[in-house]
């Protein structure tokens, strides 16, 4: 790859990610203060908890301007008696119908049914509890030398509640940001037979009653290597490390460690003369 190639990819990653760690900034510095006290209380760490995520990602076309988003994630995380990642935290079922504005322009709106696992044994009546949220997406894809760089917006409208008796939903709307880049490593560029490298960055926002000091839910940095059998399917592995504030003491931060494997499909049953080129959305 060309060295003004590879120098025109670094900076313009680094300066997406210096956006998400200037707009970040102001809440790591921030002492956070409870609702009901005037008391400030000095920002603690947790230790880090290892996780691994199965993420299935699925596109199929319907039409020439629609798809259906069809995605299934399965997240093990750590426990006192399963180290590591020996327990099965989620379960997510995300849908949604996805139109094709451009070549490099996608829209979706949809639904989430998420079980939520009881893996620090809150309860002793119940072992899962769903969790709902409608969410809609605006995705951009653009050519950065030989990789392609995407934006991702997405905003979730949340119910969920906790695991102690008689706990009602609450609600909460969550503010998504991703960057990401997919960088060619064997061709000149994203195609089939390609492997290729995904360093991406997402910052998750949220807001709401329960929400008082507390907004920065999630930060993500995830790097993934992948490779693409075909327009219709590729796989990739990563690693990612995540921070982000505790809801019910924003001055608690959550640490955590996962491994990713990723699988997406893109099926297209339609006839071959109605078929547009290949689209380069991976998500």
């Amino acid at each position: 790859m060309p060295v003004h190639y590879c120098h025109s990819i670094r900076n313009y990653f680094f300066k997406n990610i210096l956006f998400l760690v200037l707009a970040m900034i102001p809440l790591i510095t921030i002492k956070a203060q409870d609702k009901n006290s005037t008391e400030f209380s000095t920002s603690q760490f947790q230790e880090p908890v290892t996780k691994y995520w199965i993420n299935t990602y699925g596109n199929i076309r319907i039409s020439k301007k629609f798809f259906w988003v069809a995605q299934t994630h399965f997240r093990f995380e750590e426990t006192k008696e399963t180290p590591f990642a020996g327990q099965v935290g989620q379960i997510y079922n995300r849908h949604a119908l996805g139109y094709i504005y451009s070549k490099k322009i996608n829209f979706a709106l949809g639904g989430v049914l998420r079980l939520n696992f009881d893996t620090k044994n809150q309860s002793d009546t119940r072992n899962t509890i769903p969790e709902y949220r409608i969410w809609h997406q605006y995705q951009f894809a653009m050519p950065v030398g030989h990789a392609i760089a995407y934006h991702r917006f997405r905003i979730e409208h949340r119910w969920n509640k906790s695991f102690k008796e008689n706990s009602a939903f609450i609600f909460r709307n969550r503010w998504r940001y991703m960057f990401r880049l997919k960088i060619p490593i064997n061709t000149p560029k994203i195609q089939s037979k390609s492997f290729y490298i995904a360093p991406e960055a997402e910052l998750i926002m949220q807001s709401g009653k329960k929400v008082v000091n507390s907004p920065m839910e999630d930060l993500r940095l995830h790097t993934s290597f992948g490779y693409i059998f075909s327009p219709k399917l590729t796989v990739a592995a990563g690693a990612m490390y995540n921070m982000g504030q505790n809801l019910d003491n924003g001055a608690i931060w959550k640490q955590g460690w996962t491994i990713r494997t990723h699988v997406y499909f893109s099926p297209d049953f339609r006839k071959a003369k109605n078929k547009l080129p290949e689209i380069h959305f991976r998500d």
